[in-house]
């Protein structure tokens, strides 16, 4: 919350004696900011009100897909690895980030977040004047319904990050919020009031609702870079999936696929199908990040070295639990899969066929970290000499995968548990067409009702993939599920969104809104606990925010967040 007006730097030569040159220079107004007063200019700086940080690594530290090295494994070997910096020490012990406040921090996706805000509010104060003078243009329209979408969906994300999850109207009005920015900043260091959840959501449902009709493709060149049709649906999708109104989430869903009788299954990731054009894990991420990909619905351009974090076999990793529960786990449809350990000791782990070689792991030491191309690292030189510049990673924010598996869930809800296995079985077949999987066929199992339940309920497969889910706790509602049927369906659509968003960040957002409960080893000093309502789940709002005068989370007594022992340890395996 930085910026009221884009200031463009210029260079102003400076004039000492009166001359003939003094008076032009006396005539030539001092103000050098561009003055927003077209379209294209409108457009331009929609172009650089997109969130430029990533808010993935910090909230997939804070989740069940990354375990401790130092923690002692089934076998009491522990490393004495470091972290990446001190900030993930912070981040995974639930605690408040102190220590980083630079790329990949709370404090990097509150400036970020609020930038765009900013950028958009900008606009958005140019367009309501016109529009008090006249009718609005077609373009005019677009890019007032761009604006609104950026800001309803930066506010959407701090919400997610920084409050507890949606807990309906009657609760989120004793919740706190975060201010919803609604103008450009006309004063020094205004104070802000966070106001409560459910004004935050009113807010955002509002600037959401009313920007969908608006958004036309016709506006941009390259519509994947910019809140086109297809991922204005499917943020309206994601929205209520959180607010629990699965028949509008039904709807937005099909929307974004371009109708409830379209077939996604050839819009979905062809990534495993072309595992042997792949050399280098950048190969991976160049093409899981391309603006030709059908199943990339946005994609944003984020300054991050979340790469560094997963790849430098750091002491924080897809390990243990947390990769037999993702990548080198077993789902009803490919148990059959099998696979033994290249580290010397042994063992056997299920593996669906397209993830082994879709993932990388570092190969220096024992220890293991594995990774995904979805957060390939692209280095922008500033200069090439120095061998210095900028890390990115693109994220593929909104993806016809996420829809669907969004969609399945939707309809589970509202009855259609036939149709939320079909939207599962189609995100699962697509997995089936690599190299790896040729002529194999007859070792999956098609998706049922009955083998869902069978593994996820009855039998329960371990490791964490089927954690109990408190949703109705959360947040009640008019639609709710029982019995092992469609809980076992559950269950699947959790464990799949699970793994086709690892490294996103959007398992944390899960683990809210879904209630979901685990234990942390932590080192050899001990077990931490995060419960379903716990005050941690809300990430605390950035110290200087908080210096400035805003108002900070709740946290926990000291005594309520003390380690369990290692005596009282029991060995993840």
């Amino acid at each position: 919350m930085k910026v009221n007006k884009i200031i463009y730097s210029v260079a102003l030569a400076a004039a000492f004696g009166l001359t003939s040159c003094g008076s032009d220079f006396l005539g030539t107004p001092t103000d050098s900011r561009v003055e927003l007063d077209s379209t294209d200019k409108l457009r331009m700086l929609l172009v650089s009100s997109y969130p430029q940080n990533n808010y993935g690594w910090p909230c997939e530290l804070m989740s069940d897909n990354m375990e401790d090295n130092n923690a002692p494994d089934a076998d009491g070997l522990r490393y004495n690895l470091s972290a990446y910096d001190r900030g993930d020490d912070e981040m995974f012990r639930w605690e408040v980030c102190l220590s980083n406040t630079s790329t990949d921090s709370p404090s990097s996706i509150w400036e970020s977040h609020y930038g765009a805000i900013a950028g958009a509010n900008a606009v958005l104060q140019v367009i309501e004047k016109w529009e008090s003078e006249r009718p609005l243009n077609s373009t005019e329209s677009a890019i007032k319904g761009e604006a609104l979408m950026i800001r309803s969906y930066c506010h959407f994300i701090l919400a997610q990050v920084f409050c507890h999850p949606y807990r309906g109207d009657d609760t989120n009005a004793t919740l706190l919020g975060i201010p919803y920015i609604k103008k450009p900043e006309t004063t020094v260091k205004p104070m802000y009031q966070r106001g409560t959840l459910k004004e935050t959501y009113d807010n955002i449902r509002t600037d959401l609702e009313t920007a969908l009709p608006l958004i036309d493709n016709g506006l941009y060149d390259i519509p994947k870079y910019h809140f086109n049709k297809a991922a204005s649906e499917a943020f309206a999708a994601r929205f209520y999936l959180i607010t629990r109104e699965y028949d509008k989430c039904l709807e937005h869903c099909n929307n974004a696929f371009g109708g409830a009788d379209v077939d996604p299954s050839s819009s979905l990731n062809t990534i495993f199908q072309n595992l042997g054009n792949f050399y280098y894990i950048s190969d991976f991420g160049k093409f899981a990040q391309g603006s030709d990909k059908p199943r990339n619905l946005m994609l944003l351009a984020t300054y991050s070295v979340a790469f560094r974090h997963y790849a430098g076999g750091r002491r924080y990793a897809v390990i243990r639990d947390a990769l037999s529960s993702t990548i080198q786990g077993s789902s009803p449809a490919w148990s059959s899969f099998t696979y033994r350990k290249t580290n010397g000791k042994g063992g056997l782990f299920v593996m669906h066929p397209c993830f082994n070689g879709s993932c990388g792991s570092n190969g220096k030491s024992e220890y293991g970290s594995y990774f995904a191309g979805n957060i390939s690292e692209q280095f922008e030189y500033t200069d090439k000499i120095a061998g210095i510049g900028y890390c990115h990673v693109t994220r593929s924010e909104f993806t016809t995968e996420e829809v669907l598996l969004t969609r399945a869930e939707a309809k589970l809800f509202l009855g259609d548990i036939n149709g939320a296995v079909a939207d599962l079985s189609i995100w699962e077949k697509a997995r089936r067409n690599c190299p790896d999987a040729v002529g194999s066929e007859d070792r999956f199992e098609d998706l049922t009702v009955d083998n869902i339940r069978d593994f996820y309920v009855t039998k329960n497969p371990g490791y964490g993939i089927a954690k109990t889910i408190n949703i109705d706790m959360i947040c009640p509602s008019k639609w709710s599920i029982g019995g092992n049927d469609a809980m076992g369906v559950l269950q699947c659509i959790q464990h799949f969104r699970r793994i086709e968003m690892l490294h996103t960040g959007m398992r944390w957002f899960d683990i809210k809104r879904l209630g979901l409960e685990f234990d942390r080893k932590i080192g050899k000093e001990g077990m931490d606990h995060l419960g379903i309502f716990d005050e941690r789940k809300a990430i605390q709002i950035p110290a200087e925010i908080v210096a400035a005068g805003m108002q900070q989370n709740p946290r926990p007594k000291p005594e309520d967040t003390k380690l369990v022992p290692p005596s009282a340890l029991t060995m993840v395996r």
